[in-house]
């Protein structure tokens, strides 16, 4: 005979001040959780944001960033007049070979400098690149030296604003337009244009990347098969796509891990404070045991009834913690510096449903394992010890 669930409830009511204490340590890990999940999901979504499926990207074989990859003009000519690659109603080819540098720009919050990746394009970039929109000011002349900047460079550094001059290289660079990328990585970068820039930082002899618009990506995995295979082109031929989305791989691996690590530590003290709060709660009610055990009920029984009060409050727990991880998450960017660009990365948090899901069977183990050791002990309490305590 199984005890309602209605009992269980009813007890967790009454005796609220010691379950808060148990929920409020449970919410606490989940929100943890769910805000180290939510850095990590933003991170891989910038960065995946940042490729479309329709474009590929070219960079020197065996390069896996820009920064350290190098195609010479001749390379980048052969690639842009191939077949496979869309041209636009003028019938010039939807390539932009591009070159990328990293600057200092002093941050507003401290003065301190941050990395800013800085960008040469052709006016064909913004063709290719069918995400990015300028949202105020206008795009930089060709020849000019004058630059577009990332909305999220606007709202972390100084001197960004339009009618302004960033100082790089000895020159100073005005910025006549803010533009937005889907939020992709672009939108913590710099363009300008790209003649300009391979001339101010002796890149003439050729480029870092350049990003085609594809005819048909079905055809992508041949061209690149055949590239592999011709000695005189020296370069990869990518999924644009899954190139921003591999580099996305050593830190967010390493942000993965660390949620997993901070969470199983603070988990084990949650799951702790459970026991000692259902320790605590057979303790106290040991007449209630010996009344149901009276009625009938069996050891099976009185296990799971304590079991499933246990996983309840670790609900209750890990429900408010999702609520405080999603709204602590929507409150603040983020910033990442590391192996994924050599710069500064703004982006948002990313709560996804999978987070949330994970999070609420994380609190649900955490009710399971604090509360199973104190309902064998009611189980086991014998019908005798428990009539004499009570």
């Amino acid at each position: 005979m199984a005890i309602p669930l209605s009992y269980n409830v009813r007890n967790v009511r009454q005796r609220w001040r010691v379950t808060l204490l148990a929920v409020s340590g449970i919410a606490l890990v989940v929100a943890v959780f769910i805000v180290l999940i939510a850095l990590e999901s933003g991170l891989r979504i910038a960065l995946a944001a940042t490729g479309s499926p329709g474009n590929a990207i070219v960079v020197q074989r065996g390069a896996t960033q820009e920064l350290t990859s190098g195609i010479g003009r001749e390379t980048a000519n052969v690639i842009a007049t191939d077949d496979r690659v869309a041209r636009d109603a003028a019938g010039r080819p939807l390539a932009s070979p591009e070159v990328v540098v990293i600057a200092t720009l002093p941050r507003k919050s401290d003065g301190t400098e941050g990395n800013v990746q800085v960008r040469g394009v052709s006016p064909m970039a913004y063709q290719v690149r069918s995400s990015v929109r300028v949202v105020a000011g206008r795009l930089p002349t060709p020849g000019l030296g004058e630059v577009v900047v990332g909305h999220h460079l606007v709202e972390r550094y100084r001197g960004v604003e339009i009618g302004r001059s960033l100082r790089i290289k000895g020159r100073d660079w005005p910025v006549v337009g803010v533009f937005e990328a889907g939020g992709s990585s672009f939108e913590s970068e710099v363009w300008t244009d790209v003649d300009v820039m391979a001339s101010v930082f002796s890149r003439q002899g050729g480029y870092q990347s350049m990003t085609v618009r594809l005819v048909d990506a079905r055809g992508l995995k041949a061209w690149t098969d055949e590239v592999a295979r011709d000695p005189r082109l020296p370069v990869d031929v990518k999924g644009e796509r899954q190139f921003y989305e591999d580099q996305a791989g050593p830190v967010a691996a390493a942000l993965l891990g660390l949620a997993i690590f901070v969470s199983i530590v603070m988990g084990i003290g949650a799951v702790f404070g459970a026991m000692n709060t259902m320790y605590a709660v057979v303790a106290q009610r040991t007449r209630e045991i010996a009344t149901l055990r009276a009625l009938g009920f069996g050891r099976a029984a009185i296990l799971v009834s304590f079991v499933v009060e246990s996983v309840f409050i670790a609900l209750v727990g890990g429900v408010i913690g999702c609520a405080m991880g999603w709204a602590a998450a929507s409150l603040f960017p983020a910033a990442a510096t590391g192996n994924v660009t050599f710069s500064e990365l703004a982006f948002a948090f990313r709560v996804t449903p999978g987070a949330l899901v994970a999070g609420l069977v994380f609190a649900l183990l955490m009710g399971l394992f604090g509360g199973l050791l104190p309902a064998v002990r009611a189980a086991r309490l014998p019908l005798r010890t428990a009539l004499r305590e009570a």
